[in-house]
């Protein structure tokens, strides 16, 4: 909120300047979009624990090395991109310290010192020691909890969807499995039915378990589709402006765009990433039903697997408010939307 109200208001005191608007709007949408996010954790932290009792559930009764290899390497790539998005993060971050303390060195012994975002509060003297050096820090804090609150919200669904893409990918395997030990001879009929019932209870316990990762964050990801395509869009501006205007432009602040412009493309693409795999583990689930020896056992076992494959022609997915479902395409739209926007800010300024 130390982010988000000043600003907000900065830019409606500055409406009809462009330049302006758009520098008050880049910190103000970022901060809004953590608020949403760390709300919306909040509102369904029940649900969610139960979804991480559910993954803990998963590592700790994985006794196929297999199995637990696959959850690694899927998991791994999960940290990967998270690791990414914390380096962008701390880049940002440490971008943003840099220009900050320099502003408050220059300003320590100015008549007006300058706040990291200037707001001016009502019955509240901000120029005098302590109070400007508290509301600087409390300011500065604002920032850097705005973007680690993005980051760790992004590492912690992206990784849930990839949980959830492992065990898809055991659960095939286990189905190769079982129908190569009937064709064989290994078991009996009803033994068959038995697994594969309880193939078929664990396929619906990962589609309810992906849904609920949707429903839990549909809406807020819907904010973070609008607020990300303005947010790139507002970056590219501000180094277009930079550029064009022959403005002088120090090693960190231009460190600092880079790392933000960085930053918002990465938090996009690992919902796009992970929601893509999704999609494509859980169509995959009818490609392995096919794929399997069901030419080799009887006919009316065969015709059992027909369930759960078209269950799985049904793709799960991510979605942004139910309007969008998040996908490499959607990816390149976004990029896409965010430069169709800028051209607009560019015709605006001219």
């Amino acid at each position: 909120m130390y982010v988000f109200v000043p600003q907000i208001t900065n830019m409606f005191l500055a409406w009809g300047n462009v330049a302006r608007m758009v520098e008050s709007l880049a910190p103000a949408n970022l901060s809004l979009l953590a608020l949403c996010k760390l709300v919306g954790t909040w509102y369904h932290g029940e649900t969610l624990r139960t979804l991480m009792t559910s993954v803990m559930t998963d590592w700790m009764t994985s006794k196929n090395d297999r199995k637990r290899n696959t959850m690694l390497n899927i998991t791994r790539r999960g940290r990967h991109l998270s690791f990414a998005c914390y380096m962008g993060s701390l880049g940002t971050y440490l971008s943003y310290l840099g220009l900050n303390f320099l502003k408050f060195y220059r300003s320590m012994h100015q008549p007006e010192r300058i706040l990291v975002y200037h707001f001016s509060y009502p019955y509240y003297n901000m120029q005098k020691s302590p109070n400007y050096e508290i509301t600087f820090v409390i300011q500065l804090f604002g920032g850097m909890y705005t973007v680690f609150v993005n980051s760790t919200v992004d590492s912690f669904v992206s990784l849930l969807l990839l949980q959830i893409c492992a065990q898809l990918i055991n659960l095939r395997t286990t189905l190769n499995n079982l129908v190569d030990e009937l064709a064989e001879g290994s078991i009996s009929s009803s033994s068959f039915q038995k697994g594969l019932a309880a193939i078929t209870m664990r396929h619906e316990h990962l589609i309810r378990t992906a849904k609920t990762v949707d429903d839990c964050y549909s809406a807020v990801l819907f904010i973070h589709m609008f607020a990300a395509t303005f947010q790139l869009c507002i970056e590219c501006f501000q180094v277009f402006t930079i550029i064009t205007g022959h403005l002088e432009l120090s090693i960190i602040k231009m460190s600092f765009l880079t790392f933000y412009v960085v930053l918002v493309l990465t938090h996009v693409y690992i919902y796009c990433y992970s929601a893509e795999r999704l999609s494509t583990e859980s169509t995959n689930m009818a490609y392995g039903a096919y794929e399997c020896r069901w030419y080799d056992i009887s006919p009316n076992d065969a015709k059992n697997l027909m369930f759960m494959t078209y269950r799985s022609t049904i793709p799960l997915r991510l979605t942004a408010g139910k309007f969008g479902t998040f996908s490499l395409e959607m990816f390149g739209t976004t990029v896409k939307t965010s430069m169709g926007y800028l051209s607009v800010l560019l015709t605006m300024m001219d």
